[in-house]
């Protein structure tokens, strides 16, 4: 079964930075537009971040100039580069597909930011 594996958070002051990666299993991976989603407690998940396959990128307006979304297709691998991290930034991100219905979402990776 074609898995993702979220990795990368962590506590954090405001104003730090982490880098979140995210693995996929699939040989495919590297035609995939994939995104980054977060899920803060008692909100939907969000679409914060997203690559297409040829590594054009677009961002939410609440992270635009902060996160950096990349990716390395040998590795099958995303990553969120998060910089000047706010607290409302704190949630748990996961990565899937833009349309987040190409995988089973996996486990996610909390970030917590503190003030």
């Amino acid at each position: 079964q074609v898995q993702l594996v979220e990795s990368g958070g962590g506590l954090v002051q405001a104003g730090g930075s982490l880098r979140l990666s995210c693995a996929a299993s699939e040989t495919i991976f590297s035609i995939r537009n994939m995104g980054w989603f977060r899920q803060a407690p008692g909100k939907q998940r969000e679409l914060v971040a997203g690559i297409t396959r040829s590594s054009n990128t677009n961002y939410a307006d609440s992270v635009k100039g902060r996160f950096t979304i990349s990716r390395d297709n040998a590795k099958r691998t995303v990553y969120l580069q998060m910089n000047s991290l706010k607290p409302e930034d704190t949630a748990v991100y996961y990565c899937n597909t833009l349309t987040g219905m190409g995988y089973p979402w996996g486990q996610g990776t909390q970030v917590t930011v503190s003030s």
